[in-house]
């Protein structure tokens, strides 16, 4: 008790000061997460006051609460400093319990009550059941995608965690070996990972990819559709040829790229999303990124009783897809020990990126990371490049194409066209580019941002007469390129 007082309400203990038949959602919540106690007569902040008529709630509470949940509960007095204490303990229960038709989950040190596909998802596992395990009729082995298959065998030759002669089995052999059908049909997880299109079965089953400019416009977007396998490498690949900009340095000769979220720091997050997505939502994975940013938002909650620290502290593995899980670790992509978020920030400490932020409302999980320059001289060089110190030929050789956090080959190429002031049609005329988008994130804010170009209008960004011109920095860079070295 002591000890509890101290840290205060936990996911196990909950404190009333007096009872009321409403605390009964209290003990449903209990028996259907990890169990707990509920204490009547004590304070929010701990004190005990007392429970009025203890007498009474020790003769009328067992009948009351094996009448209303179907549960037989010890029901008993403890004295704290003088004062009656009822003291109520719930086990965790097997099957699902309920207050009048209503399901019940503590979930932390809070009750929630679970409706639609939380509910759905509850129900499932308190049978021994999963969404991902469950049998879709009318559709075989043979409706599954080639490449699919293709791209698991690639991923899974090196893992060594197939049984010998597995990878050259008949894909109906593969998948009996993977437990990925029911009573003779494909689960949904089957469809998922090796059906070229599972959103004819589970709508929402792609990845929407989108980039944003000021924190409201879209700029462009993506959507990547297909296996599950095909929705991880091709929005890798998207990530990091489209949306990201890798930063330029040099170590002697060497030229090295950094992106700023480490490669495997987004592999291991987009497959935490792909893997513990709740499908039956509805809603596709969404990856936005900004100009300072980048975020991964899945659908679904947290396990029962779970919190984000929960999360990102040591925990078992509880994979929300469980059949999804096991194919995904049979590749060797992911460990199954539940490190998920600890091979996030091991990642990023390696790199010197700050470990990314997580949040969670209930409904899903979001995973955000700050958009930093590893290489730690992007300062330095924006100080150089706008007339601050003296540009010289040694910044030039040793960071040439790293702008202010920016590849600069771009840059210079736009410096190097600009004869005089120009509207943006002129400038992507004389670059040979057809793209707005692409030139606006990959050019033009670049240049703006870096002080290198200039609006003639600067009060009234959107006029049509708008054009740009180039800036004594933007000339003084330019000249140490053309420069000898």
């Amino acid at each position: 008790m002591t000890t509890k007082r101290k840290q205060g309400e936990t996911h196990l203990v909950e404190w009333k000061e007096s009872w009321r038949d409403e605390y009964l959602r209290w003990l449903c919540g209990f028996a259907n997460a990890d169990g707990g106690t509920l204490i009547i007569g004590m304070s929010d902040k701990g004190e005990p006051v007392g429970a009025r008529d203890a007498d009474r709630l020790l003769v009328d509470l067992p009948n009351k609460i094996r009448d209303t949940l179907g549960l037989v509960v010890p029901v008993r007095s403890v004295t704290k400093k003088g004062k009656s204490l009822v003291k109520i303990d719930v086990a965790p229960s097997l099957p699902p319990i309920s207050y009048k038709g209503e399901y019940h989950v503590r979930s932390g040190s809070t009750k929630q009550q679970l409706t639609g596909n939380a509910l759905s998802t509850f129900l499932l596992r308190k049978f021994g059941r999963t969404w991902d395990g469950s049998p879709v009729p009318h559709v075989t082995v043979k409706n599954l995608s080639a490449e699919a298959f293709k791209r698991f065998k690639a991923h899974a030759r090196d893992s060594d965690r197939m049984p010998p002669g597995s990878l050259t089995a008949s894909r109906a052999e593969l998948i009996e070996r993977l437990r990925l059908t029911e009573t003779g049909m494909l689960k949904r997880a089957a469809l998922l990972l090796f059906h070229a299109d599972p959103e004819r079965w589970v709508t929402g089953a792609w990845v929407k990819i989108g980039m944003f400019r000021g924190g409201a416009d879209l700029a462009f977007h993506d959507e990547v559709h297909g296996d599950l396998f095909t929705q991880m490498d091709k929005t890798l690949e998207l990530l990091h040829t489209k949306y990201m900009v890798a930063w330029i340095s040099y170590r002697g000769v060497a030229r090295r790229e950094t992106f700023p979220v480490p490669r495997d720091a987004l592999r291991e997050a987009l497959l935490n999303a792909l893997i513990h997505k709740d499908y039956s939502s509805g809603n596709p994975i969404q990856i936005r990124v900004e100009t300072d940013s980048l975020s991964i938002f899945n659908s679904g909650p947290l396990p029962p009783s779970w919190t984000v620290e929960t999360l990102l502290g040591k925990h078992s593995s509880q994979p929300h897809n469980p059949d999804i899980a096991s194919t995904f670790f049979r590749t060797g992509l992911i460990e199954a020990w539940g490190r998920g978020y600890e091979r996030i920030a091991e990642s990023c400490r390696e790199q010197g990126t700050p470990e990314p932020t997580v949040e969670s409302d209930g409904n899903g999980v979001r995973i955000q990371w700050a958009w930093v320059n590893p290489a730690s001289d992007a300062d330095r060089i924006r100080a150089r490049v706008e007339g601050r110190v003296q540009v010289t030929d040694q910044v030039a050789g040793q960071v040439a194409g790293q702008v202010a956090g920016q590849v600069a080959g771009q840059i210079e190429r736009l410096l190097a066209v600009m004869v005089a002031e120009m509207p943006r049609d002129e400038m992507q005329v004389a670059l040979g580019l057809t793209g707005r988008a692409n030139f606006t994130v990959q050019y033009l804010k670049p240049a703006l941002d870096a002080g290198l170009i200039e609006m003639t209008i600067p009060d009234k960004p959107n006029s049509r007469l708008q054009k740009y011109r180039i800036t004594a920095a933007g000339k003084t860079y330019l000249a140490t390129k053309k420069g000898p070295r």
